[in-house]
C-alpha cells in the first residue's frame, strides 16, 4: 500500500507528539522540533526554527500529503509560515490540518459555539488563530481541515503537570468558578484527528467533549483522581455570570466511539 506522507509542524509539543506517536505506525510520518535536541537522533525529525528557517526548505525535503501544523512561537513568524504553506498547498497535492483553537470565540461568552458561528476573539492568541483560519478559509475547500480545541488534558499535558508542581509545592490554583468549558485528552484527540484523515476530511471539526463542565468542578474532580490533596484554589472571577469558552460541533460530527465525555477526560486519562 502506498503509505500516505505526512509532516506534523511542531511535532515536539504536547499535542504534536502525540499526533506523531498516533500517525507514524500506519503512515509514513515526519515532524519538526525546535529546541528538544532529543529528537535530532530521529531521521524522521527535522529541527524548524520559525524564525530564522523557511519552511518550504522542510516541505520540499518531505514532499508530504498532509501537512499538520502544531505550531507555537513568535506570532508574526507562525502567520508568515502558514501564508508559505498555503502558497506551498496552491502548487501540490498536499492537505493542511490545522491545530486551531475553542479560543478563537472568546468574545462570545453567552453561549458555545458551533463550527460555522463567526470567530471573534479578545485574546491574542485567538486572534492568531483567527488570522491563519481566515488564510484557509480562502483556500480550495477540499484542501484543508480547521480542527478547533478545547484545553487538552493527558498524564504528560503541560496542564496536568503545572497542577502537580502546584500541589507539591503547595500553590494556589487557580480555578474560574463562572467557566464553563468543554475538555479533550491527548488519546481521543489523535484518534480523532487519524479518523480525519483515514476519510479524507476536510472543512470544520471542534473536537472537544459532547458535554460541558465547570472549570472549577472540572479541576477538582482531576485533583481528586490524582491523590489525597487538600489544594488551596485562587479563583478567578471575570464575571458574575455564566461565562462559556466551549466549542460543540454540530454539522462536522464524528462516530458515536470518537466522542469523549468530560468524565472520561477525568476517569481515564489522570494518573492516579
Amino acid at each position: 500500500m502506498n503509505k500516505k506522507k505526512i509532516l506534523i509542524l511542531g511535532a515536539s509539543g504536547f499535542v504534536g507528539n502525540a499526533i506523531y506517536k498516533e500517525l507514524c505506525s500506519y503512515f509514513d510520518t515526519y515532524g519538526t522540533y525546535f529546541t528538544n535536541r532529543s529528537f535530532s537522533s530521529n531521521q524522521q525529525f527535522f529541527r524548524y526554527d520559525l524564525q530564522e528557517d523557511d519552511v518550504f526548505q522542510i516541505l520540499e525535503k518531505v514532499h508530504p500529503d498532509i501537512i499538520i501544523s502544531s505550531l507555537r512561537g513568535d506570532f508574526s513568524a507562525q502567520i508568515q509560515a502558514h501564508q508559505h504553506i498555503m502558497e506551498y498547498l496552491m502548487r501540490s497535492k498536499a492537505k493542511l490540518y490545522f491545530i486551531s483553537s475553542a479560543n478563537v470565540f472568546d468574545a462570545y461568552s453567552k453561549f458555545p459555539s458551533y463550527e460555522n458561528d463567526k470567530t471573534l476573539s479578545e485574546s491574542v492568541y485567538g486572534r492568531l488563530k483567527i488570522k491563519i483560519e481566515n488564510m484557509m478559509m480562502r483556500m480550495p475547500a477540499d484542501k484543508t481541515g480547521i480542527l478547533r480545541i478545547p484545553m487538552v488534558f493527558g498524564n504528560a499535558s503541560p496542564r496536568i503537570r503545572e497542577i502537580k508542581t502546584s500541589l507539591e509545592n503547595k500553590e494556589p490554583i487557580e480555578v474560574f468558578p463562572n467557566l464553563i468549558i468543554n475538555v479533550t485528552n491527548d488519546d481521543k484527540l489523535t484518534q480523532q484527528i487519524h479518523y480525519l484523515i483515514n476519510r479524507d476530511k476536510t472543512g470544520i471539526y471542534h473536537l472537544g467533549s459532547s458535554d460541558l463542565i465547570q472549570h472549577e468542578e472540572f479541576i477538582k474532580e482531576v485533583i481528586q483522581r490524582m491523590g489525597n490533596y487538600h489544594p488551596v484554589f485562587k479563583r478567578v472571577y471575570t464575571t458574575n455570570e455564566d461565562r462559556y469558552l466551549a466549542a460543540l460541533p454540530k454539522d462536522n460530527k464524528l462516530p458515536k466511539n470518537l466522542l469523549v465525555s468530560c468524565q472520561e477526560v477525568i476517569d481515564h486519562h489522570i494518573p492516579v
